[in-house]
């Protein structure tokens, strides 16, 4: 099955990075606030990530801060198109269904999604 991880990233503040293992990369979102189970929350797209960061703790090159791993599992999924990822956890922490949508672009140029997790144990 399919990895994912939740890093702690310590970086001008700090945000979460969702992580889920997509072939040879990592999808990567950054979600601004903690994971709370049934709250849809902002996301914001960033480029693949390397495979390392599925079990990575540590200083990001480049003075890009910290990063903490806070949970870590597979994943099955379920849709995994354009307009929705949908993939069924199975961490630690997070447990359930976590949906990505597409719901436009940030000023920065990159794309916003909102991000909802069905269960959080």
């Amino acid at each position: 099955m399919p990895r994912f991880v939740l890093l702690e990233h310590r970086w001008d503040g700090v945000h979460w990075d969702l992580m889920l293992e997509s072939g040879e990369t990592l999808r990567t979102w950054a979600v601004d606030a903690p994971i709370v189970p049934g709250v849809e929350l902002s996301a914001r797209a960033l480029p693949d990530h390397r495979v390392i960061y599925l079990d990575y703790e540590g200083p990001i090159s480049g003075d890009r801060g910290t990063v903490r791993r806070v949970d870590s599992g597979s994943f099955a999924s379920i849709d995994w198109r354009d307009d929705l990822i949908r993939v069924r956890l199975v961490g630690r922490q997070l447990v359930g269904i976590a949906e990505l949508r597409p719901i436009g672009i940030d000023p920065a140029g990159g794309s916003r999604w909102s991000l909802r997790v069905g269960n959080v144990d």
